[in-house]
């Protein structure tokens, strides 16, 4: 079958759980697809690994997913993996639709008030040459507070409550004064795949004024966008997801029944 087939899958990869949160748009934007997940688990986090590192874990992964589920598109459920590595993967698979991740500062501008806005990465997206790029972009335009979140990923990917909450009030306190007064922080991006799964601590720590920014929608309709031009969209029949994980397959399932 011709990975550009209607009926062959959407590919799917993170380091561990966290691109569930990504996978939850598509699979609402795109009802009609099958998608295959894999959790690059074993070789987690990426988000505290050098880039040489991600690069590698990102092909292999890509290409595993190309070979054999013969992928129609692949989507990068990562940002450190997408700062890393997106635009070597489009140059190693030409003519597979690749679509990735990046912080929200875009999407924040439109609603912040205030002027001030936070990111929550990991300390690898905000070191990447594209981030600086993007931030570059807008920095003129509010003032950003970048907060590099250690352990966090790690700790939604453990399940561990007590460090969630621990590490989620140790950043935000970090950010700064939160809120809709002058000066407060108004607007949250959460620049990593893990932390939507963090969403109601995070939402309780800042309080109901601050917008919270995630970036599952518009990789969503990214993805419906490539898939058009290519004529590939499936759109007939109920789609299915199926899951893979080079490191514990106990927790992925754990998390897709949670999250899912």
């Amino acid at each position: 079958m011709s990975p550009t087939a209607p009926a062959a899958p959407i590919g799917v990869f993170d380091s561990g759980v966290g691109g569930l949160s990504i996978l939850r748009a598509l699979r609402a934007e795109l009802p009609a697809e099958d998608f295959v997940y894999l959790a690059d688990s074993g070789f987690a986090p990426y988000g505290e690994r050098d880039e040489e590192f991600v690069v590698e874990r990102a092909l292999a992964v890509a290409q595993r997913l190309r070979n054999e589920h013969a992928i129609k598109a692949l989507v990068i459920a990562c940002n450190t993996a997408t700062a890393a590595a997106v635009h070597l993967l489009r140059e190693e698979l030409p003519g597979l639709p690749i679509v990735g991740v990046e912080p929200a500062l875009k999407p924040a501008l439109a609603l912040t008030r205030t002027g001030r806005i936070g990111v929550l990465a990991t300390r690898a997206t905000l070191a990447s040459a594209k981030f600086g790029a993007l931030h570059d972009g807008v920095r003129s335009q509010a003032e950003f507070a970048l907060q590099a979140c250690d352990g966090l990923a790690d700790a939604i990917e453990s399940h561990d409550a007590a460090r969630i909450d621990a590490l989620c009030s140790r950043y935000i306190r970090a950010l700064g004064r939160t809120g809709s007064t002058p000066g407060a922080i108004d607007t949250l991006v959460l620049g990593c795949t893990h932390y939507p799964f963090a969403h109601l601590q995070l939402q309780a720590l800042v309080g109901p004024a601050v917008r919270l920014v995630e970036t599952g929608e518009p990789v969503a309709r990214q993805t419906r966008r490539l898939l058009e031009a290519a004529g590939s969209l499936k759109t007939q029949g109920d789609g299915s997801a199926s899951f893979i994980s080079t490191g514990d397959a106990t927790r992925l399932a754990h998390a897709v029944a949670l999250w899912l």
